[in-house]
């Protein structure tokens, strides 16, 4: 494979397309009751829904010149831009590869973000490898581990890059958690955490693109992932998305498509005009199915709509193929809603201006067009909540 772009390796653009293929974990045991796969705890613990408050964000500080190679000091750039801004409304940890790691990212964010170097990580996708948390209503907090295998090891398939460029990434959901003092079981299934939403009141969204995939879950059938998901979320249906299968390293996460606003109500990104017709055709597809769905509680969903951009400025014609043009990558804090603007003066407006209308908070928006462009994801996709209890 040509890594070379103009003398930039591409490292991991999670949109690219399957044509640019390359050539084709030793577990850490951490935390109360990590070691294997566990079963499923009661129904009372729950993953909270994104909006609920929060006592800390978790990311992570990319540092691999294998993963990045000359586009590394560009994504730290916008880590570091996104974690000052989610710091100004809570508390921000920054996971970073050993103390030289450490010393830069504290440099680039500033005494506002907690910088701790005890946690190795491989990437800043927090999203995807990190744990979620779970509350079980009555104080308790513990976690769960997808079991992070680099995006059904699509990260060796489009890129080439060694098996072992995420081998930190694959343990680092039982590092946090035991940083954070929770228990910590791991699924039984494979997947991420970007590609499944969660409404916290017993609904889960996921694309099918991603869990019936042999990358990740051979030879499990649709409803042992989905009953194992649902346990594990503490939720009692789930709404089956189409996705896109083998045109980005995640295989269609739904978080850059279609997200949960509240209980009840979801967002859908619909055509914008720089986006690739398999984006557009399957975010109408993603739509279709959510206005006729309903919720665990019974509720008709409420479908909210807002368009993508329909000009990149910022970006050369020949890498918008490529470039994450979502709005719908936001993060949520406690008292805001962090999002892009992609120079498209009245997309980038309107899109502000339905987020905070349908979160009831001020929206942020900032350029990570590097992150959006030479890693394809967003700003959700590399922070991941941790809830108050």
């Amino acid at each position: 494979m040509n890594t070379e772009h103009n003398g930039e390796r591409p490292g991991i653009s999670r949109r690219s397309l399957l044509a640019r293929t390359g050539a084709a974990a030793a577990a850490l045991a951490v935390g109360p009751v990590i070691g294997g796969i566990q079963p499923a705890m009661a129904a009372s613990w729950r993953v909270p829904g994104e909006d609920a408050p929060h006592k800390r964000t978790w990311m992570a500080w990319p540092s691999s010149h294998t993963i990045w190679g000359n586009l590394l000091s560009k994504i730290q750039a916008d880590i570091a831009k996104l974690a000052k801004e989610i710091a100004r409304y809570e508390p921000v940890i920054m996971c970073a590869d050993g103390s030289s790691a450490a010393s830069q990212a504290r440099t680039a964010c500033g005494s506002t973000v907690t910088v701790i170097s005890s946690i190795p990580v491989s990437d800043c996708w927090m999203r995807d490898t990190g744990p979620l948390f779970r509350v079980d209503g009555a104080g308790g907090l513990d976690s769960i581990g997808l079991n992070f295998n680099a995006w059904g090891e699509n990260a060796t398939t489009f890129y080439g890059l060694p098996h072992s460029a995420y081998d930190k990434d694959r343990v680092v959901a039982g590092r946090v958690a035991a940083y954070a003092g929770v228990p910590f079981a791991k699924a039984s299934v494979v997947g991420e955490g970007g590609g499944v939403e969660y409404d916290g009141d017993g609904t889960l969204m996921a694309t099918e693109s991603c869990w019936l995939n042999s990358n990740r879950n051979p030879g499990k059938t649709r409803s042992q992932i989905e009953a194992e998901l649902l346990a594990r979320f503490g939720a009692q249906k789930m709404i089956w998305l189409p996705g896109v299968k083998g045109q980005d390293v995640t295989d269609g996460h739904i978080d850059g498509t279609a997200r949960y606003i509240k209980p009840g109500v979801v967002m859908v990104q619909l055509a914008g005009a720089v986006r690739p017709d398999v984006w557009t055709a399957n975010a109408q597809a993603m739509y279709n199915t959510l206005i006729d769905a309903t919720d665990a509680k019974g509720r008709r969903l409420q479908v909210l709509t807002i368009e993508g951009p329909d000009t990149l400025p910022r970006i050369s014609a020949g890498k918008q193929a490529d470039f994450l043009s979502s709005y719908m990558n936001w993060t949520v804090t406690n008292s805001a809603i962090i999002t892009t603007q992609f120079g498209d003066t009245a997309k980038d407006a309107a899109a502000k201006s339905a987020i905070a209308a349908a979160y009831g908070r001020p929206v942020v928006q900032l350029n990570l067009d590097n992150l959006y462009g030479n890693g394809g994801g967003g700003a959700h996709c590399v922070t991941m909540q941790e809830p108050t209890r």
